[in-house]
């Protein structure tokens, strides 16, 4: 994860564009001047007073042109202009254009040291101005800011492009800088940037990801995937399945107020209860439920699911969640189930050979059986209006039985076993999103040949096309690739304190948010952008 952008800031270096301005005279005139002032503006006499000549002319006060905002993200464009440009100070005001924007004021209010003001329609020198734009053409999370005679204007088709443009405006002014006169452009090249953390493996505290979380919402990321079951623990409060959580855990009024200040930053919370495998930590309180060979011996953090109570066992858990975590997206897992990593897996576990026979036909085997899982939880959270992803090895090919439709392919690694070349998924029509274990995974301990990734190769090596090892697919695909996310996997837990996971992600996470930001190459060095960021905090 990336450590600690806080409320104060990022960098005065993007500018932030609201709108078009009209040129109302000579752009080096400054703000509340005009010619006529500085022609007469020496002369103490009335209009009919005699004039002394002066021995020089006194020259209006003019601005060199402005240049563009330096910020994490960096902005798309920018166009420059002349004048003083803005920065926060006592009794400036926030106004907003209406009510629905009030948690997008109140919030940059505070965080700048100014009085939010609500819905005024009047007009005050030094005010930032929050407004809904109506061009429903528009990328919804793109923004415009313009900067002009002292004052700011955020306008977007939507709260969250308004948002983004406040955080923009947030690193521009941080540490006493100005927010250059000019207008920014500005949108992202991907709608999904994520940060999935493993809690599972982990115990993290509500307070660490709390600042996580504002750390991620003025990088301008917009999912937190929290990875929180497995074969070391469970980790959040169950009603449902009290029996299977574990002693250290986050309780749901601690999660609801993760969710809310996510929400406050316009992220989603992704939770994901994987399944069929990495369920140690549940079977650990239903051992009747532990998938066992035809020897007898336990496969370790499988479940058997050719048993109609392993299915309502995770079932209620999925429903139980849903109300948990309101946003739209959910992840099932479906990586690493251990009975499909053996030579036969038919001859291993009969039962589930039988089950795929019986529910499938004659020639299933149990890769379908396990495809057909994988759809069963889906239609259980499909009921809840959630768009579903998995894990890329868990999509198995040559089965009769096809993985939902509308599963979003999270793949993550060309290693396991069975796993499939992005462009296998690409040329069928999958939707893809990006956890590059080359280059996106923070593992702690660094085992089976995993490294902690630096934040210069995601900077100077990365894209979202970069899906497997370090080859990008064809640009036909990029709009199939949704976006990616940067995970931290807690293997071992043990090797690192919370704050050497915050310090170590740090580089990483804001690499990684300018690259779904904007693919194209930066236009920074990395010891520039490294400056930056340590500017900004």
């Amino acid at each position: 994860m990336t450590r600690a952008l806080t409320a104060g800031g990022l960098v005065a270096a993007l500018g932030v564009g609201a709108g078009l301005w009209a040129s109302s005279g000579d752009p080096g005139t400054p703000a509340g001047s005009s010619s006529r002032q500085v022609a007469e503006g020496a002369s103490g006499g009335g209009p009919g007073a005699a004039r002394a000549p002066s021995p020089s002319p006194t020259p209006s006060r003019s601005y060199p042109l402005s240049t563009a905002p330096r910020t994490i993200p960096a902005v798309r464009s920018h166009t420059p202009a002349r004048g003083p440009g803005w920065r926060p100070a006592a009794g400036r005001r926030v106004v907003v254009g209406d009510a629905r924007l009030a948690d997008e004021g109140r919030l940059v209010a505070g965080e700048l040291g100014l009085s939010y003001a609500g819905v005024r329609g009047d007009t005050r020198a030094g005010d930032l101005r929050l407004v809904r734009n109506a061009d429903r053409g528009a990328n919804p999370e793109s923004y415009t800011m313009t900067v002009r005679g002292g004052r700011v204007t955020v306008s977007a088709p939507s709260d969250a492009g308004v948002f983004y443009g406040t955080r923009t405006l947030k690193q521009e002014v941080h540490g006493g800088g100005t927010a250059p006169e000019g207008v920014v452009r500005d949108q992202p090249a991907k709608p999904q940037r994520g940060f999935t953390l493993d809690i599972a493996r982990k115990n993290f505290s509500a307070g660490w990801i709390e600042d996580r979380v504002r750390e991620l919402g003025d990088l301008k990321y917009n999912q937190l995937g929290l990875h929180f079951s497995d074969d070391q623990a469970f980790r959040i409060q169950s009603d449902t399945h009290p029996e299977i959580v574990a002693p250290e855990h986050l309780t749901k009024a601690q999660v609801r107020r993760i969710v809310a200040a996510a929400a406050q930053r316009h992220i989603t919370v992704v939770p994901e209860i994987d399944s069929p495998g990495h369920l140690g930590a549940v079977l650990a309180a239903h051992p009747e439920l532990q998938l066992r060979n035809v020897r007898g011996v336990a496969t370790r953090g499988a479940i058997d699911i050719s048993k109609q109570a392993s299915a309502s066992l995770l079932d209620d858990l999925l429903n139980e969640y849903a109300g948990l975590f309101p946003g739209g997206y959910w992840h099932l897992g479906g990586d690493e189930y251990q009975a499909l990593t053996v030579s036969n897996p038919a001859a291993s576990y009969p039962q589930l050979a039988s089950a795929a026979r019986a529910r499938y036909g004659a020639g299933a085997g149990v890769s379908d059986l396990a495809t057909g899982w994988l759809n069963d939880r889906a239609d259980t959270v499909r009921a809840h209006d959630r768009t579903m992803r998995a894990w890329n090895d868990g999509f198995f090919r040559g089965t009769s039985v096809k993985p939902a439709a509308d599963l979003v392919v999270a793949y993550w690694t060309g290693k396991e076993f069975g796993a499939r070349t992005p462009t296998e998924y690409l040329s069928a029509g999958r939707k893809m999103l990006n956890y590059n274990d080359k280059y996106l995974y923070y593992v702690l301990g660094e085992p089976n040949d995993f490294v902690y990734p630096t934040g210069r190769r995601i900077y100077e090596e990365w894209t979202p096309r970069v899906l497997r090892g370090t080859t990008p697919v064809a640009a036909r695909y990029d709009a199939q690739i949704l976006g990616g996310s940067f995970s931290v996997w807690c293997d071992l837990a043990n090797s690192q304190t919370q704050a050497q996971v915050a310090a170590g992600v740090r580089m990483p996470l804001r690499a990684t948010s300018q690259k779904l930001w904007d693919a194209r190459t930066p236009a920074l060095t990395w010891t520039q952008f490294t400056s930056l960021a340590n500017r900004l905090g």
